[in-house]
């Protein structure tokens, strides 16, 4: 939602929240052997460019998967295949492949690796939600296998167990659960998928009494490139289900996860709208939240500065959210005692109704950056006046005006790690900490082309600039949040040496041909790193 100057004064400005869920230009990725020519636009519909122009034998390639016995194979003269396109949440990722494959069981997910590694030299790109930042979830030559037709969620009463999979959105499973008086820990956000979230470990409301989402899986069904269909947990393939708790897309495509659920009383939260004179109490709330949120695991609370170009101005939104019911909880006083308040929605709610909230415009070309850093207001001022530099150099320059930004801070307590520990152990890395630290999202939404490479400029200064004062005082932390992190960060050597390596010998071992470097190489991948060997 974008607001208007009449609508800017009282408004949540909560379509500025995607990012709580919280899914690079194509041409900065390896492109296809295949060979067929297609327009370099991402926003392909809306610009009323041409069609990819395949040659036969490309469409050859395509038709080898409805030979194959493949049903849903969408080639880009259809509706459907231009209905499933212009769903990708930013315009960054609207590319157009050669077809889109829609598999409806894991079989047919199999089937459809097995026929593109041997029947053709194709690359191919896996959408689940469609809601990542940068096309690691799409490919313009090349095949796409489209997972949307692969949603719902089945609740399991006697193991407590959320069956989800993974074309699913996070608002659908909340409904499917809230009958049961069960949920699980997801996105903050509705329309944010499923698997993407999942595999890059996933940050919640619960995340400090239940660690990331990701510790939550029980079992991962998992396809491999050889389309053998396995079960990764604690007792088998336990090397692989570490791995695929942050490891992204390296091993191969889940076609189910199986959560953790637990009961789940109605939420008190909501969010609140601040002018920006408020900006010294605000960073003094937060800094004292992250130092004492290990004693207030049922609690979430984040705070960012967002420019809305109705206002012409930057304000102040936070999320507050008490997991167990309880309102206005002491942990809140030093927000909720905040002068300058414009608006507020908190109020007990489901935890669906409370994801409803947090929605973000699609339609936006989306540029991100994440880093992370000790809990020092120093650099909260730094981050806050590059912030100011950000916007007065886009208000200058920009040819309509309209962009969206945001400077947003989240507290990662130490005992995440100590949950992860509890539920086998992910490949994230954040162990290594010993204070509880922060995670910056930096983003900037633009229109058109030439905007977006003006913001991947700006967004690479204001994040190299705030690691470097960070270091200059000793509060950098050289740890990315994957989910957060654009084409041009490194989240997987962040992880640390050692569990780069259980991501490569998991890789090497469960893939030993490559497939899932080689052959499907969007995304953030081990092969990229050192060490890493094919078999």
């Amino acid at each position: 939602m974008k607001l208007s100057s009449q609508q800017a004064p009282a408004a949540l400005l909560a379509a500025a929240t995607a990012v709580l869920a919280s899914s690079s230009s194509a041409s900065d990725l390896p492109n296809s052997a295949c060979g067929c020519v297609s327009p370099p636009a991402s926003h392909l519909f809306a610009a009323k460019l041409p069609l990819p122009v395949c040659p036969a034998d490309i469409l050859d390639k395509c038709t080898a998967l409805t030979k194959a016995g493949i049903a849903n194979v969408l080639t880009p003269e259809s509706e459907t295949y231009k209905e499933r396109t212009l769903t990708y949440w930013s315009l960054t990722s609207q590319l157009t492949p050669w077809c889109i494959v829609q598999p409806t069981t894991p079989e047919e997910v199999a089937l459809a690796v097995t026929t593109l590694v041997k029947e053709t030299s194709c690359e191919f790109a896996v959408r689940s939600g469609g809601h990542f930042i940068w096309p690691a979830n799409n490919i313009e030559e090349g095949v796409t296998i489209d997972l949307g037709l692969m949603s719902g969620t089945v609740y399991d009463e006697e193991k407590k167990l959320a069956r989800i999979s993974p074309g699913s959105r996070w608002g659908g499973v909340y409904g499917a659960l809230e009958p049961h008086g069960m949920t699980v820990p997801g996105g903050r956000a509705s329309t944010v998928g499923v698997a993407g979230f999942l595999n890059g470990g996933g940050n919640s409301f619960y995340s400090a009494r239940k660690g990331f989402a990701c510790d939550n899986v029980v079992n991962f069904e998992v396809v491999l490139a050889n389309g053998t269909i396995i079960n990764a947990n604690a007792n088998e393939h336990s090397d692989l289900y570490q791995a695929m708790k942050g490891g992204q897309s390296n091993f191969g495509i889940v076609t189910r996860f199986d959560m953790q659920a637990f009961e789940a009383p109605k939420l008190w939260g909501g969010v609140v709208q601040w002018n920006k004179t408020a900006t010294q109490q605000a960073i003094d709330a937060h800094v004292d939240w992250v130092t004492n949120h290990d004693k207030n695991i049922n609690d979430s609370a984040i705070v960012f500065w967002t420019y809305q170009p109705a206002l012409k101005d930057t304000v102040i939104i936070t999320s507050l959210v008490d997991t167990q019911g309880h309102a206005a909880p002491p942990a809140f006083d030093k927000f909720l005692g905040m002068s300058g308040n414009l608006s507020s929605t908190l109020r007990t709610a489901t935890h669906k109704e409370l994801t409803d909230e947090l929605e973000q415009p699609a339609g936006y070309r989306d540029i991100w950056w994440t880093g992370t850093i000790k809990n020092d207001r120093k650099v909260y001022e730094k981050v806050l006046e590059l912030h100011d530099e950000l916007t007065t150099f886009m208000a200058a320059q920009s040819p309509d005006g309209d962009f969206i930004t945001q400077a947003m801070f989240q507290s990662i307590p130490t005992v995440l790690s100590r949950h992860s520990e509890e539920r086998g152990g992910n490949v994230l890395g954040l162990d290594r900490e010993p204070d509880n630290v922060i995670m910056l999202l930096f983003t900037l939404a633009v229109n058109g082309e030439a905007q977006e490479r003006v913001a991947r400029e700006q967004m690479r200064k204001w994040g190299d600039g705030t690691m470097e004062f960070a270091r200059g005082v000793g509060a950098a932390v050289e740890w990315q949040y994957i989910n957060y992190a654009y084409d041009y960060q490194d989240p997987l050597t962040s992880y640390g040496e050692a569990n780069l390596k259980k991501m490569m010998d998991a890789a090497a071992k469960y893939d030993p041909s490559g497939v899932f470097q080689t052959r499907s190489p969007r995304g953030f991948k081990v092969s990229n790193r050192s060490g890493y060997k094919l078999n």
